[in-house]
């Protein structure tokens, strides 16, 4: 009796990565705006305490919030947590403790690093600083970070401010990324290997009798193990699909024009569609129904897009229960 191996386990660094682009209300560009010009301002609420970092309205109340003030860039450390090991992207490079510091004339904390030696110099209470960046955009990262600062507080009331500026900041946009390491386990490590072999191939629920591709090792509805593989396609239909208006992030294998077309496609004999690029015609003529065809990537290892394969449209009824 001979035995087949089980297919040998996949791991992968995988990268999540997009610009997230937000507009600016007048308390907010304000805000960013006066950090580009080394000033920190809080919002003033009806009972009179002053939010830093300010906000549009009162968090206890929801009453809009206009009154801004200027608070001093000294203050002071509520709590705090050492970080031995900064990540890529981090405010700096060598280990530093997250700080919420609560800004002379502030009574809220702002989230910010601290710059010391090692987390024997950190307590609770130390009076800090602002260090501001060489070179100011209008953003958080303007505040360097934080540093030792040996100094009472000052016995100075915040001052009003106007929120005037000239050339205000009206729009931020940050990147979001994640970093992990990816393992598909059994059931998409044999779905990857098909792939590679240019076959797709799902697994069949014994109770529903489902093909789902890709496959997640159990039938999502019933709950039961799916070992019986069945191979699927290669040819599919579209049942619906969005139009992308927004450039696709700096990396080789998207930078695709807009507009573009990602779709769900049905493939022949699966149960469920799956995700996937047009190509080979133009956005506006894609349609629900169209018959499509995968076209493989370079190295031959995955599906780049799918492209029209000529047939006639599928009729609705053969894939309306694979909405």
């Amino acid at each position: 009796m001979t035995t087949t191996p089980p297919p040998e386990t996949l791991r992968a660094p995988l990268v999540v990565e997009f610009p997230f682009t937000r507009s600016l209300g007048p308390v907010q560009s304000a805000f960013l705006t006066a950090l580009r010009e080394r000033t920190v301002l809080g919002v003033r609420t009806e009972t009179g305490r002053i939010l830093v970092p300010p906000v549009e309205y009162d968090p206890d109340t929801a009453a809009e919030l206009r009154e801004l003030v200027q608070v001093e860039p000294t203050g002071t450390v509520t709590t705090w947590a050492w970080n031995p090991e900064p990540r890529p992207g981090q405010p700096l490079t060598t280990p530093f403790a997250w700080v919420l510091v609560r800004l002379d004339g502030a009574d809220t904390a702002l989230l910010h690093v601290l710059d010391a030696p090692g987390p024997e110099t950190v307590r609770t209470g130390m009076r800090v600083r602002i260090r501001w960046a060489a070179e100011r955009t209008g953003a958080i990262t303007d505040i360097a970070c934080f540093e030792r600062y040996d100094h009472t507080a000052p016995a100075t009331e915040p001052t009003p401010h106007t929120g005037a500026f000239d050339d205000p900041v009206t729009t931020l946009t940050t990147p979001a990324r994640l970093d992990y390491t990816y393992s598909p386990g059994r059931a998409q490590t044999r779905y990857l290997h098909a792939l590679a072999e240019r076959r797709t191939v799902g697994e069949r629920c014994p109770s529903c009798a489902k093909v789902y591709v890709p496959p997640r090792g159990a039938c999502p509805t019933c709950g039961v193990a799916t070992t019986e593989q069945v191979e699927v396609g290669p040819r599919g239909t579209v049942t619906t699909f969005c139009i992308v208006n927004i450039k696709a992030a700096h990396t080789a294998n998207l930078d695709i024009e807009v507009p573009y077309v990602y779709a769900h496609i049905a493939l022949d004999g699966a149960g469920l569609a799956l995700h996937g690029r047009i190509g080979g015609i133009p956005y506006d003529q894609v349609r629900m129904g169209l018959r499509v065809e995968p076209v493989w990537s370079e190295d031959g290892r995955y599906p780049d897009h799918y492209r029209p394969t000529g047939e006639p449209d599928a009729d609705y009824d053969t894939y309306k229960e694979l909405l």
